[in-house]
């Protein structure tokens, strides 16, 4: 699959107006509509009603809540990386956002199996989505302001892709917190400490030294 297309403007648009707190707040209104919708959807599927109170209506519902809760901390966090830039090294900005990516992803993932056991629900979800703001690009855009940001600045190598760069870092992150999800966190995987620093390490983003 080809890298999507980022529109230069909309980078630099992101630079200049980033408001992590604004933005964490939007990010909580549009989950809260997300949800609306599902629950509007839900009463208006007479084929497979999912009542509340039932074990899958408590899972959708928790899945929700900790979305609300979560995702507007993580996309702060991506958010707060444009202060950044122009200091200290841009693998150690990085680390802690690896880190708490693989946090992020691996208490999304473990709340969402039990939630999409239901098609119907799957579904509602997949639509709700793609009316919303808060799908993959949410995530890829600060994430990729940033390393252009430091790329412009000469401190990420000339030949390296933001945007692809931005993928394989949360690509990574999603990989890791999936296999410990499926897996469990045990001696058989690395620790995440140790995968944050792989994925940041293996992305090569620096410029070698003069």
């Amino acid at each position: 699959m080809a890298t999507p297309y980022i529109d230069p403007y909309q980078l630099d648009q992101h630079r200049r107006t980033v408001d992590p707190h604004r933005n964490a707040q939007e990010a909580r209104r549009r989950v809260l509509e997300l949800a609306a919708f599902m629950k509007r959807e839900e009463a208006d599927d007479a084929a497979q009603p999912r009542s509340r109170g039932t074990a899958s209506g408590h899972a959708v519902d928790m899945f929700l809540a900790l979305l609300q809760d979560r995702l507007p901390v993580w996309l702060r966090i991506l958010d707060d990386l444009m202060y950044l830039v122009g200091k200290g090294r841009v693998s150690e900005n990085l680390l802690p956002i690896a880190r708490a990516g693989i946090d992020y992803y691996c208490e999304v993932q473990a709340a969402s199996l039990p939630a999409f056991t239901s098609p119907s629900v799957t579904v509602r979800f997949r639509e709700a989505m793609r009316d919303s703001d808060i799908g993959p690009m949410s995530e890829i855009v600060p994430l990729t302001a940033y390393l252009a940001a430091e790329q412009r600045a000469g401190r990420v190598s000339p030949d390296v892709v933001p945007v692809a760069s931005a993928r394989l870092l949360l690509a990574g992150c999603f990989s890791h917190a999936y296999y410990e999800t499926l897996l469990g966190a045990d001696d058989f995987l690395p620790s995440r400490d140790e995968v944050a620093e792989e994925i940041v390490r293996e992305l090569r983003l620096e410029p070698p030294p003069a």
